[in-house]
């Protein structure tokens, strides 16, 4: 276990560098740079010698692979930078600043999602080839086939012009706060849109997933040993059914934090994605490559615990 995990770690950190090489690249290889963008393409009127000094208190002015092999030292030692854009604030305050709202949004969308795929699959399973079967098969298809900010664009329009008097004063735009919970209404729309896709994958996953489980031998034995059917599912069906959605959760959580940074937008969510759309716009170098590489870790992280819960589910998987 211990010699899995470690080489699982040090692929992720190849995968890391590698991540912060490519963002650091493709930012500089943007049109125009964060100073112009500063002063207004010239209309902020500054002499050479003030635009030279700018250059140098961000350490632009020194070659590429300086800058790279700067700002990774700074990063390992958690300093993140000051923003290129907001002058004087660090991008770590920014970042932990939007954290929380994104986190919020994921880990319910991520729980809404769960808790009604997992029970609609096992639904769908266990009544094959009947209504509910299909109507399953007919949303899954319309989650996975209905793009997320289509989705997004479309509730705003119905529940501000349509159906408003049926939920009051329900925020639809920029009404999450970083911190607090009073404004708990905001968090609806968001979590809804970004939970339709993942419920449509996870239940069909599940759904598969038993139906190929429920075939096996020793379901059928514990079927001829008379153990009761809510018993054979839940001991021996369902348990073994959730390996494969173990393993889609894990690649959904990339695709979760994808789909957040347009929902983010499309709702004005002062997030983690609205902070990272702003921030490739602004070319703001500092915010975009620190954003970048802590993502990329998270999903490293997400990736080994998604592998190391199989042996807590599936006694037969060991990684010796």
């Amino acid at each position: 276990m211990l010699r899995y995990v470690t080489v699982r770690l040090l692929q992720g950190i190849i995968v890391i560098l590698l991540i912060s090489i490519a963002t650091f690249v493709m930012m500089r290889m943007m049109p125009g740079n964060p100073v112009d963008l500063l002063l207004g393409e010239g209309q902020v009127r500054i002499s050479q010698e003030q635009i030279n000094a700018i250059y140098a208190r961000w350490g632009l002015d020194r070659p590429l692979h300086e800058q790279y092999f700067l700002w990774v030292l700074n990063f390992v030692r958690g300093d993140f930078g000051e923003s290129l854009v907001r002058t004087g604030v660090p991008v770590r305050t920014m970042i932990f600043e939007a954290i929380p709202v994104t986190a919020r949004l994921n880990v319910y969308a991520m729980i809404v999602a769960l808790l009604l795929a997992i029970p609609g699959g096992i639904w769908a399973a266990v009544r094959r080839n009947s209504p509910v079967d299909y109507l399953n098969a007919v949303g899954a298809t319309l989650g996975i086939s209905m793009p997320n900010f289509w989705l997004g664009l479309m509730l705003i329009v119905l529940f501000a012009l349509y159906i408003p008097q049926w939920f009051g004063d329900l925020p639809l735009i920029g009404r999450i706060p970083p911190f607090g919970l009073r404004t708990w209404q905001g968090y609806i729309l968001p979590v809804f849109v970004l939970a339709v896709g993942e419920m449509a994958v996870f239940s069909r996953v599940m759904r598969s997933s038993m139906l190929e489980v429920m075939e096996r031998d020793y379901v059928r034995t514990a079927k001829a040993k008379g153990l009761p059917r809510h018993l054979v599912l839940i001991r021996h069906a369902v348990r073994n059914a959730l390996l494969p959605v173990i393993t889609v959760i894990g690649f959904r959580i990339a695709f979760l934090l994808s789909g957040t940074i347009i929902i983010e937008t499309v709702f004005a969510v002062p997030g983690v994605g609205r902070l990272f759309t702003d921030s490739v716009f602004r070319l703001d170098y500092q915010v975009v490559q620190s954003l970048v590489v802590l993502l990329a870790i998270l999903v490293v992280i997400v990736n080994l615990i998604t592998d190391l819960s199989y042996a807590l589910i599936d006694p037969r998987i060991r990684y010796d």
